[in-house]
């Protein structure tokens, strides 16, 4: 297997990694690699922070194991690598009439790392997470391929799910897609006037999709106004796919000065009716609608961004309030903010979802952004909350295990399949999530 030093990053390009990757395109490959040198695998690398990242290490790059392996046409059962993009996965299924069951906010990523992440989607309050619909993990190991199943490897299995790599490189999985009605989605839109309207809707939606846009500039009366986005798939015309943009440099600092947030909140709130609309949308707009603008990180600036993401217990809306409040007044928010009400749902020991509600909000990599994180990091811990680990990019250890009372449980695994630590990623060093201490 051939090795090459590369040069990468998170998606937020805070932090880089230098290391030597393989990109092997078949099984055997990747089974010889991880005999001879294991390592952890990595994918499209849309965490923001460094949980993709392997400074100094060599890394296995699985975007090329990517093949759809079996597809029940009646049940709509998939086994699939896991370097398969999820968007790929819609684009190939959704006109037959399957959608996957969870898809986060961008198609790039990887079955693989939806599974490493547990990741959730717009459907969470009603479907759960990603791992919930996993019904068998093929991992690779120094040993060869291990076949891993909720029922009869309940706890390797939780300590995958949602377990960031930790057990070894996955190489395929097989879930269930879910019947859609059509390959397009219908959209309604709201206008939402301000916080506790945004929560009666939230609380009080029983569409299949749902998301909200914030408005995390707006102050007073206006705190917490945005746009509640509620979808259900449907059938009829295709729209055109637009052409897909890409950001050529990175943006200067001015772009995102406070004055220019503000301007473009303001009028992307009110390009929503006061009565409300609804359309008919490709269902890549709906559920991947920054994708067609490829490389819009480097709209933060050459340091980067990056993105506070908590969940917060449905008790709690209040505390999420206050953060809302210290966002608004710091004059750090970029116009990407997201509300969504979560379920109940999480697959594994260190999945982030929890029944209550998550806010989702990009800062520009400064210092005084830095501090505001910090601040908003230490509100989510005395709510009971939890961060996201794909997104964090700057918490600490003692704070992340107070948020994952599982942690022991997945170390235990952690450690009886990789007892040498090969698999360890910058996110696992810096936060010590590997250590007993």
């Amino acid at each position: 297997m051939r090795w090459k030093t590369d040069t990468y990053t998170g998606w937020g390009r805070v932090h880089g990694a230098t290391g030597a990757l393989a990109r092997p395109e078949r099984a055997s490959a990747l089974e010889a690699l991880i005999a001879e040198e294991p390592a952890p695998a990595i994918g499209m690398r849309r965490s923001y922070g460094d949980a993709c990242l392997a400074q100094d290490r060599r890394a296995v790059d699985m975007t090329r194991l990517d093949r759809v392996l079996e597809f029940d046409g009646e049940t709509g059962a998939l086994h699939v690598e896991a370097g398969a993009r999820i968007g790929d996965l819609l684009a190939v299924f959704a006109p037959r009439g399957w959608l996957p069951p969870v898809m986060p906010g961008t198609g790039f990523a990887t079955v693989g790392g939806g599974i490493a992440m547990d990741v959730h989607g717009k459907n969470h309050h009603h479907a759960g997470s990603f791992g919930q619909h996993v019904t068998e993990i093929t991992l690779m190991t120094g040993a060869g391929p291990r076949v891993i199943t909720p029922e009869a490897d309940a706890a390797l299995f939780k300590a995958t799910v949602g377990g960031l790599g930790q057990t070894g490189p996955i190489l395929s999985a097989r879930f269930g897609l879910l019947k859609a009605k059509g390959d397009v989605m219908v959209v309604t839109e709201r206008r939402v006037k301000d916080w506790e309207q945004f929560l009666t809707l939230l609380d009080g939606s029983d569409a299949t999709y749902s998301v909200g846009w914030i408005d995390a500039t707006a102050r007073g009366p206006a705190l917490g106004r945005g746009i509640l986005e509620e979808g259900e798939t449907g059938g009829g015309l295709i729209k055109p796919a637009k052409r897909s943009r890409k950001v050529p440099f990175d943006a200067p600092g001015f772009a995102l000065a406070p004055p220019i947030v503000r301007a473009f909140n303001q009028a992307y709130w009110r390009r929503v009716p006061e009565a409300g609309r609804t359309s008919v949308k490709r269902i890549d707009d709906f559920f991947f609608p920054l994708d067609k603008i490829h490389d819009w990180n480097r709209l933060y600036g050459r340091q980067g961004f990056h993105q506070f993401q908590c969940v917060v217990p449905l008790d709690q809306a209040d505390a999420l309030r206050n953060m809302l409040v210290h966002i608004a007044n710091s004059g750090f928010a970029s116009p990407l903010a997201v509300l969504k009400r979560m379920g109940p749902g999480r697959g594994g020991f260190l999945s982030f979802p929890m029944e209550g509600y998550t806010l989702a909000v990009d800062f520009r990599n400064r210092p005084g952004a830095v501090k505001l994180i910090n601040l908003l990091e230490g509100m989510t811990e005395q709510a009971r909350g939890r961060l996201y680990l794909a997104k964090d990019a700057l918490a600490t250890t003692g704070r992340i295990r107070a948020m994952y009372p599982d942690h022991g449980a997945w170390l235990a695994e952690v450690l009886a399949i990789d007892p040498e630590g090969h698999f360890a990623t910058d996110l696992t060093r810096r936060l010590k999530l590997r250590e007993t201490t």
